[in-house]
């Protein structure tokens, strides 16, 4: 992704609301599906806190919250296409988020709603609902959703396909980082899913047209804007389509600061939020290695490796380099792992990721590129082989963990109340001030695993794995 990302100053706040004072940018189940081997919807308890920007609406409204699909009179073509998904009714996110993201006037809508509880269907059914399917029309991009990534990309694109498989005429393009020896032609299709440097790089050589683009919606709109240079990318593509557009940001998580943002970024919205959270880290059991260096942290992973292949398991690294070099020690010494970084080019990468959903490949190391969005529903183990930290603040004092980054990560296990276990790796002083701070900021606990006893660790995990509920504490058993 660092290849889409220009150079621009100034802040968020001042990038949205001047955009054009800066350059130009340079060029069932929620996420995968079955269809894609992802997660079953299997939602905790939790409740949905709605905030309306139009003081008039009226919560008495039979269409405030939704019961069934039906109430929404929805396209029967799209009804079947949500069944065939495993959709029988509305998640609770649904329920209050698909009469607003569904009225007309189409309205604005920033939602936080943690992995699992529907809003990657929710946002492509209001999608769907407001296409112009005409033989005129269909060749005219008419809605565009951008993710962080190629791999959430697709992703988003598998579940259109199902929900949208009944509807004839419909046309998807994906818009994400081509092979170099890849020209991509003139986009002439209903939806566009993309990543926003790609995209503003078709705009700027009119491969694809705004003008009919009258829905824009962000998943994981927090990284997006927070990320300086794909933030000034969504922003000027926002300011290339007509102010009519109705723009919907969702994410599992929002930080105050992104928050603001985002109200700015989609004007007078109405808000959907969760306690997500305390959710998510209690639904995955937490564990520790404290490794006395970098030497035996490998040392300890190798050791793991027995476990890893119980289900499927993601590795996360700091660096491509590190993965590079795991992946090369790893399978001099026989173990099978792939690997997935920003560094290798889209079709490679494309295999890579379709091989781990289908199974073919039990062990997947990465770096945060595939820390957000992707639901593989068979990973039961992620390991943190470098605590996740803010860049910016090395060299300024002590070392800072990235907490949203941390909670996406172990989010990749544990999917919608399924099992889950994360083990966290700690080489010296530095680590454990920032895993003890994560402990901290989440009220969490993470148990220390005694590598002296390597038969224990087994024990420990698998025993954790077996677990039907990863011995969660959620909420509502509380």
């Amino acid at each position: 992704m660092a290849s889409e990302t220009p150079e621009n100053t100034g802040s968020l706040a001042d990038r949205i609301t001047n955009p054009d004072a800066q350059t130009a940018a340079t060029g069932t189940d929620d996420g995968a599906g079955t269809a894609l081997h992802g997660s079953e919807l299997n939602e905790p308890d939790y409740s949905v806190e709605v905030k309306l920007s139009d003081l008039q609406a009226d919560p008495n409204n039979p269409l405030f919250s939704v019961k069934s699909f039906e109430q929404l009179g929805l396209d029967e073509r799209i009804l079947k296409g949500l069944s065939k998904m495993g959709f029988r009714k509305p998640s609770k996110v649904q329920e209050r988020a698909l009469p607003l993201l569904m009225a007309n006037p189409a309205q604005n809508l920033v939602g936080q709603s943690q992995s699992g509880t529907g809003k990657t269907a929710a946002f492509v059914l209001n999608v769907l609902s407001r296409l112009d399917l005409s033989p005129e029309m269909q060749i005219k991009p008419q809605a565009l959703i951008l993710a962080p990534t190629r791999e959430l990309a697709r992703q988003i694109v598998g579940v259109i396909q199902v929900m949208g498989q009944f509807l004839e005429g419909l046309i998807i393009g994906t818009a994400v980082p081509a092979d170099s020896t890849t020209r991509p032609a003139k986009m002439a299709c209903s939806v566009v899913v993309g990543t926003p440097g790609t995209v503003m790089d078709m705009m700027k050589r009119r491969i694809l047209a705004p003008n009919d683009i009258r829905v824009l919606v962000l998943d994981e709109a927090d990284n997006m804007l927070d990320l300086q240079g794909m933030g000034d990318q969504c922003i000027r593509v926002k300011a290339a389509l007509r102010p009519t557009a109705q723009i919907v940001l969702f994410s599992a998580t929002f930080p105050e600061h992104v928050s603001e943002y985002s109200k700015k970024f989609a004007k007078d919205p109405n808000e959907i939020r969760l306690q997500h959270e305390e959710l998510t880290v209690e639904g995955i059991k937490q564990l520790y290695l404290d490794c006395s260096s970098e030497e035996e942290k490998y040392n300890n992973l190798v050791q793991l490796y027995g476990l890893l292949t119980v289900g499927s398991s993601i590795i996360f690294v700091k660096t491509r380099a590190a993965a590079a070099e795991i992946e090369k020690r790893m399978v001099a010494e026989g173990h099978t792992i792939a690997s997935l970084t920003g560094g290798i080019e889209g079709s490679q990468r494309d295999a890579v990721i379709d091989a781990f959903r289908s199974g073919e490949a039990k062990v997947l190391i990465t770096t945060n590129v595939l820390a957000r969005g992707i639901d593989v529903s068979t990973v039961s183990l992620v390991i943190n082989y470098d605590i996740p930290e803010h860049f910016e603040q090395r060299g300024r004092g002590s070392r800072e963990p990235d907490y949203q980054t941390y909670l996406h990560r172990i989010g990749r296990t544990g999917r919608f109340g399924r099992i889950g276990v994360a083990i966290s790796f700690v080489s010296n002083r530095e680590e454990w001030d920032m895993l003890r701070k994560i402990q901290q900021h989440f009220g969490c606990q993470i148990d220390r695993v005694d590598t002296g006893d390597w038969d224990e660790v087994e024990e420990v995990i698998k025993k954790t794995i077996k677990n039907s509920r990863a011995q969660a504490n959620f909420k509502n058993e509380q």
